[in-house]
């Protein structure tokens, strides 16, 4: 996965490391100096800033202080508590947070080997389709004597601070983190993809069979090492950081850090009941300000579960900040929830393993329509089918495939005012076996995305046997953009670009001849075809042939009475000559011949 990591800016971390200790300096960023344009682009709010690194800070720095933990973070003056509370998540994680942080112990401030210390540190992220390597010093902005930004419990832990500084890097300034999206530091620490969901939509809290399938699913993600993220939309600006009376707040990311199903009762009769309660643990960024309703800290409801249980669980009375709910008042109160699945490609592990398929393209407008690829959303009908099309097939009966359109940065820029996304989405539509030229006519819309200006959509869709064609689009058109295409089926999908809009002409083109009529064939079922005999059909599937061309339908399993519903497409030569279609079953046994002109 680290193979082809990029150093961010062209600063690799080995050299710069190496320079400053031959020359007994402590490195400077010159890309990310110690100023106030690495603070703000709006001006200044928080007064006189001074910059000191750790060792002016405390006595004894460190990376980590017993570990790390999600009780490690505290928020800071800056709104990005999407930040840490993916941070949080991130803390839970060993195999994740150590992919971060990489050579986190040759990182490590060591006193006996003071000689080694050069005030530099690097991060990775996963940045639009690749990891980056970012470097950076070790000088934090202060106000009296204290961090400005994230910190830790422990005052002389530092971990947190300087993961925040290389995001705030990434972006800019540490004012471009002032609000954002937890999805979007999620993928960024993992290269995963993330699901948001809409749990008032979904209608979890009323739905007892939906909540109970909806839980399985975030413990299966919780389980396979995904990160997790919750809030409670804020519908008005005044409802921002607003408290309910349960403890919750309004418009504020919260982390997931543990999903279980916790037993009921004590001692070995505990063991033999069936009765499990569906339990999720959050933690606010804050590091304080707590639910306060059923299974909080101190409630009474722990005394339903054994001592044991509640020590497994790290169940705990103070107000750190981290506490449990049951799943039916988690749906009662929060409104959104990020899944963000780590998409296992590796052959090797125990888990279900994906198929990847990555696209790069681009929106680019132009007058003349056959070189036009930014023709807005199907709202607009007569430059929808310009845009960038992707075909990929499901060699599967039925297959479960997950879709991740993302756009290129532009909230990262926000100094060089390019801080608004596109509002983007995709549609996908099945289209004929054999297609491989573009589409110039609407085809059968069988899913599509949400159009919005966040920087990923996602789709999770069930999807038959087929061909199909994605259709990236910014809502309006004309506008311009780079993207990222990520498909995920459970076997080899092909995804590819449609890039031509008919066939080519080549050498052999006026001699053989160039192929002028475009016809679709469309098989619904056995009982559109004249002398069909599907009574006697076992597992029958048909065939289409044009000029030398076949296409050929999925096998029906044990049915007599098929519904086909696949077509082909063919640019032929010879308009006069026929197109058959037969239908055979898996002995091979000639039921039936159509032949249209």
């Amino acid at each position: 996965m680290f193979s082809s990591v990029k150093a961010f800016e062209g600063q690799h971390y080995l050299t710069l490391k190496r320079q400053c200790l031959q020359s007994g300096r402590l490195f400077e960023d010159p890309l990310f100096p110690a100023v106030d344009d690495s603070l703000f682009y709006q001006g200044n709010r928080i007064g006189r800033v001074h910059w000191k690194r750790p060792g002016e800070l405390c006595d004894d720095p460190h990376l980590f202080v017993d570990g790390i933990s999600a009780h490690d973070l505290h928020q800071g003056q800056l709104g990005n508590c999407w930040f840490v509370a993916a941070c949080s998540s991130l803390a839970s994680r060993e195999s994740l947070w150590q992919k971060v942080i990489p050579d986190w112990k040759e990182q490590e401030w060591d006193l006996e080997k003071a000689d080694a210390y050069a005030g530099i540190f690097h991060f990775r992220f996963w940045r639009f389709g690749e990891w980056v390597d970012v470097v950076i010093d070790d000088r934090l902005p202060t106000v009296d004597n204290q961090l400005v930004y994230c910190h830790s419990n422990d005052s002389n832990e530092f971990w947190s601070a300087l993961v925040e500084k290389a995001y705030a890097k990434v972006y800019g300034c540490y004012e471009a983190l002032d609000g954002g999206n937890t999805a979007d530091a999620l993928v960024d620490f993992t290269g995963g993809v993330s699901e948001p969901m809409d749990l008032l939509e979904g209608q979890f809290a009323q739905d007892e069979v939906a909540r109970n399938q909806l839980f399985e699913r975030v413990l299966k993600v919780h389980n396979r090492d995904g990160l997790i993220s919750c809030s409670i939309r804020a519908t008005r600006i005044e409802d921002m950081e607003a408290r309910l009376e349960c403890g919750l707040v309004k418009g504020h990311a919260y982390a997931v850090t543990d999903v279980r199903k916790v037993r009921l009762g004590h001692g070995l009769l505990a063991y033999f009941k069936s009765e499990k309660l569906h339990m999720i643990r959050m933690r606010n960024p804050w590091g304080e300000k707590e639910w306060s309703g059923p299974w909080s800290d101190s409630s009474e409801e722990w005394k339903k579960v054994s001592k044991s249980e509640r020590e497994k669980l790290g169940v705990t009375v103070q107000d750190d900040g981290e506490f449990w709910m049951n799943f039916e008042d988690f749906c009662h109160y929060f409104t959104d929830l990020i899944l963000c699945r780590l998409i296992n490609t590796s052959y090797l592990s125990i888990h279900k393993t994906w198929e990847e398929e990555v696209m790069r393209g681009s929106w680019n407008h132009r007058d003349d329509p056959l070189r036009n690829r930014a023709g807005g959303c199907i709202n607009h009908k007569a430059t929808f089918l310009q845009n960038p099309q992707y075909v990929f097939d499901v060699r599967k009966v039925e297959d479960e495939v997950l879709i991740c359109l993302q756009q290129k940065e532009r909230r990262a820029t926000p100094k060089e005012g390019k801080g608004e996304n596109l509002a983007i989405g995709f549609d996908i539509h099945r289209v004929e076996l054999n297609r491989k030229y573009r589409m110039h006519s609407a085809q059968q819309k069988v899913a599509g995305s949400i159009y919005i200006n966040s920087r990923c959509v996602f789709l999770r869709k069930e999807l038959k046997e087929g061909r199909y064609v994605i259709i990236p689009t910014t809502f309006d058109p004309g506008q311009q953009g780079e993207f990222l295409l990520r498909v995920f089926t459970d076997v080899p999908s092909d995804c590819k670009e449609l890039t031509l809009d008919e066939p080519p002409q080549t050498c052999w083109t006026g001699m053989c001849g160039y192929p002028q009529l475009v016809t679709q064939v469309h098989v619904l079922s056995a009982e559109g075809l004249q002398g069909q005999d599907a009574n006697g059909a076992s597992d029958p599937y048909v065939i289409i042939t044009c000029e030398g061309e076949k296409v050929r339908s999925p096998v029906h399993k044990d049915t007599r009475c098929p519904s086909f519903d696949i077509k082909g497409i063919f640019y032929r030569k010879k308009p006069k000559e026929g197109i058959h279609i037969e239908m055979h079953s898996d002995m091979e046994v000639h039921l039936i011949t159509e032949t249209l002109t």
